[in-house]
């Protein structure tokens, strides 16, 4: 698969998993992501800015062996078409959606960003699943701890913990909210970091004692320099570091932005998302191998090509 590029499924179809991210359960890698399928629209953000969208389709699931031939499962939670009144109406957003294994309920548990076509709300959805995959059952949509969140992840820690990190305070700050037991609301604690750097698309892994974070700038679709942060706490003063892309483009993170990073074998991955805001179904996709420093800092270069594991 050529990174940068649309790719496509084991029937030759466009893989519709955009915003998205990979999980492995069992033996199996599973790929979720938004699908966006449909034609473009313009919408109008409150500040007059124009930005193109998609009617909301539903979140989409591929399932994969070696993290290269992808089989499409369907949409896992769907959009409601007859109730306007829904925050996952067709005519609403739902972006970025994140899924996390509840080992208590064995259960999974499906994250999104919700909002208006003005992106107004700002707030987040929560479905659940006993398959993953799906039907996800959506729960409902709410703005968490009374905080905007726009782009948002939701990483589980080492000890069970799961936390939502979502972009704030109208993208200048980076919350942290710590979830509850089940994993389907925030319990009520949470940190502000980052303060005023303006970042959003937050990835996350540990390793070796340290929490790394990768960020994107915040210029809609256009792209910009990442960065990356570390803190050896989750909850704790994460530092801004540098920008770890390497090779040519690097100051526009090779024309993406960052949706997630999963581990495999042993090694750390980034994806990406390469948005087409005049077609946003074409979207490309990109994942890239995370080296890791002795000095804690990352290094992710360019490869033309996704080959697997």
């Amino acid at each position: 698969m050529k990174n940068g590029q649309i790719w496509q499924d084991i029937d030759g179809n466009d893989i519709q998993a955009h915003g998205g991210c990979i999980i492995k359960h069992g033996d199996t890698y599973y790929w979720y992501g938004e699908h966006k399928g449909g034609d473009n629209k313009i919408a109008r953000f409150v500040t007059g800015q124009e930005v193109s969208r998609v009617d909301v389709i539903g979140v989409a699931c591929y399932t994969s062996k070696d993290l290269l031939n992808w089989k499409y499962e369907g949409l896992v939670l769907e959009s409601e078409k007859e109730d306007i009144a829904s925050p996952i109406h067709t005519s609403q957003v739902l972006e970025r959606p994140k899924v996390i294994y509840n080992e208590k309920n064995n259960n999974f548990v499906l994250w999104m960003h919700i909002d208006r076509p003005d992106y107004s709300y700002a707030g987040v959805g929560i479905a659940v699943s006993d398959s993953p995959l799906g039907p996800f059952k959506f729960l409902g949509a709410k703005v968490p701890n009374k905080q905007d969140s726009r782009d948002m992840t939701v990483y589980k820690d080492k000890d069970g913990t799961a936390y939502l990190f979502h972009s704030s305070n109208r993208n200048k700050t980076m919350n942290i909210a710590r979830l509850n037991e089940d994993y389907t609301d925030v319990d009520g604690s949470f940190s502000s970091v980052l303060e005023d750097q303006e970042r959003e698309a937050p990835a996350l892994f540990y390793h070796d004692g340290m929490y790394y974070m990768v960020t994107s700038g915040c210029t809609s679709w256009d792209p910009n320099a990442a960065l990356f942060a570390i803190c050896p706490h989750i909850v704790g003063k994460w530092k801004l570091i540098d920008n770890p892309c390497d090779g040519k483009y690097a100051r526009q993170t090779f024309f993406g932005q960052s949706s997630y990073i999963f581990e495999a074998e042993g090694k750390f991955y980034l994806m990406l998302d390469h948005w087409k805001p005049d077609n946003l179904k074409k979207s490309g996709y990109s994942i890239l191998p995370i080296e890791i420093t002795s000095d804690n800092c990352l290094i992710i270069p360019w490869q033309d090509e996704w080959l697997g594991i």
